[in-house]
């Protein structure tokens, strides 16, 4: 939503429809926007932005937010996911103040989910970045950094009390950028002919898995208990940036959207539920690569010869891939 050519909620439905896009990631609570989802029939993340963080960390204000912009629309607004919050870093960061109401929001965002009886239905959680991951070579060995252990410890223990999933945004695109001395582009646009790194009997072959599978390990190296990852942003940029080119991102997007069928080398045969970053190209954002996420152009024009091969005959929860429709900016440092 960050651009000032954008097509209005109801077109942006609309589009999402004539190309069965059946899931959708809000950043905001935008009133609009919720309106033009009621029955539509798609799935929504529903964000609670980081400045409302605080607030929410009052039971009486999660209980009214939750009233307001969720069971005032829900069912026909078809909300799967609440995200208490996107990127926090708890150390060193712009929003570290932030962190120390996360896990507050989340238990009252829940608990006012719960009280309605919805909680098997609208799960709740936050979104993290891959920052807070401090080894994640060979991906067996994934860990988070002991920095940001008594902020996330917490959080996974409650994930884990109420069954609820881990929303993890993962970039190969920016692992990349940062190491593209060690890391081949190939590797990174799932290109690669053969496996690039054994882990053990695991073969990964592209980088989506080993980082993912990172996380996974992250999670179960702490020994509170299982948690599902669902990615809740993946994406590559068309232009701005080194490595951000028309067909870089084409053949991600694209190989994204078949190989999130499979699952990865530590999670097999389970599909991977994956959001892609993002809905438009946003010329209100910066820095200037952030602006060229987009899978459609301001003018409802696909960017991208790709569809994203669902049928309206299935069933939505089959759906694996997903659009994301962001509000605020990629990454919470821009």
């Amino acid at each position: 939503m960050m651009g000032n050519n954008l097509p209005s909620p109801q077109e942006v439905i609309e589009l999402c429809k004539a190309n069965n896009i059946v899931r959708m990631r809000l950043y905001d609570p935008n009133q609009a926007a919720l309106e033009a989802l009621r029955n539509s029939g798609i799935e929504v993340m529903l964000d609670v932005p980081n400045s409302d963080l605080q607030s929410l960390a009052n039971p009486n204000n999660a209980g009214q937010w939750v009233q307001t912009n969720v069971l005032n629309f829900y069912p026909a607004v078809n909300i799967k996911y609440i995200a208490v919050g996107n990127e926090v870093k708890p150390v060193g960061d712009s929003t570290s103040w932030m962190a120390q109401y996360v896990l507050p929001a989340i238990q009252n965002v829940y608990q006012a989910i719960r009280a309605k009886g919805l909680h098997d239905q609208i799960k709740v959680s936050t979104a993290i970045d891959m920052t807070l991951i401090g080894t994640s070579y060979p991906p067996s060995k994934g860990s988070f950094r002991s920095d940001v252990r008594s902020y996330l410890d917490p959080i996974i223990g409650y994930l884990v009390y109420a069954n609820l999933p881990l929303f993890a945004n993962v970039y190969p695109y920016f692992s990349y950028v940062g190491d593209p001395n060690d890391i081949s582009l190939p590797y990174a646009l799932f290109t690669a002919p053969n496996v690039v790194v054994w882990d053990g009997s695991r073969g990964y072959q592209n980088l989506f898995d080993a980082v993912l599978d990172s996380v996974h390990a992250a999670l179960d190296n702490t020994g509170i208990g299982y948690v599902k990852v669902v990615v809740s942003e993946s994406g590559w940029p068309s232009d701005g940036g080194f490595a951000a080119t028309y067909d870089n991102a084409r053949v991600y997007l694209g190989n994204l959207i078949q190989h999130v069928k499979g699952g990865t080398p530590m999670r097999p045969n389970v599909a991977i539920e994956t959001y892609l970053f993002g809905m438009f190209d946003e010329n209100q954002k910066s820095p200037e690569v952030e602006k060229h996420f987009g899978v459609f152009y301001p003018n409802n024009q696909k960017k991208y010869p790709f569809n994203f091969g669902f049928s309206a005959a299935r069933h939505w929860e089959d759906d694996i891939v997903a659009i994301k429709n962001a509000s605020v900016s990629l990454r919470s440092d821009a």
